[in-house]
C-alpha cells in the first residue's frame, strides 16, 4: 500500500508562487508515474501535471495547457517526494490539489485521466486572491 501526503498549500496573491510537496511512503516509488490533479468547487477533478520514470537519469513530464510555462513538476526519489512548483499564480488556479500515483506507466491521454491512478492523497488547498 502506498500512502501519499500533500503539503504546501495556502493563500497567495495573484502573481505569487507556491511549492506543493507530496511525500510517498509504503513502497519504493521510483518507477511510479506521479501526477497532480486539482478540483475546484462544483467542478470535476482535472489533470495538472504528471511525471513518468524513464531511466535512472531521466523522467518525462506532461502539463495541462493552462499551466504550461508556469508550473513545474519534479521528483526526488531519494526523498520519495514529488513537487509542484507553481509560479505566476492566477485566481483560476484556486482549487484543492491532489497528488496521485500508480505503478503502471501511462502514455498520452492515459496520464490525464484520474482513473489511471491507483493511489491518492487527501489534498491541499490552494487559494489565489485577485
Amino acid at each position: 500500500q502506498v500512502k501519499l501526503v500533500e503539503s504546501g498549500g495556502g493563500l497567495v496573491q495573484a502573481g505569487g508562487s507556491l511549492r506543493l510537496s507530496c511525500a510517498a511512503s509504503g513502497r519504493p516509488f521510483e518507477t511510479y508515474v506521479m501526477g497532480w490533479f486539482r478540483q475546484a468547487p462544483g467542478k470535476e477533478r482535472e489533470f495538472v501535471a504528471a511525471i513518468r520514470w524513464i531511466t535512472r537519469s531521466g523522467s518525462n513530464t506532461d502539463y495541462t495547457d493552462s499551466v504550461k510555462g508556469r508550473f513545474t513538476i519534479s521528483r526526488d526519489n531519494y526523498k520519495n517526494t514529488v513537487y509542484l512548483q507553481m509560479n505566476s499564480l492566477k485566481p483560476e488556479d484556486t482549487a484543492n490539489y491532489y497528488c496521485a500515483a500508480d505503478p503502471r506507466t501511462c502514455s498520452g491521454d492515459g496520464c490525464y485521466r484520474p482513473t489511471s491512478y491507483t493511489y491518492w492523497g487527501q489534498g491541499t488547498q490552494v487559494t489565489v486572491s485577485s
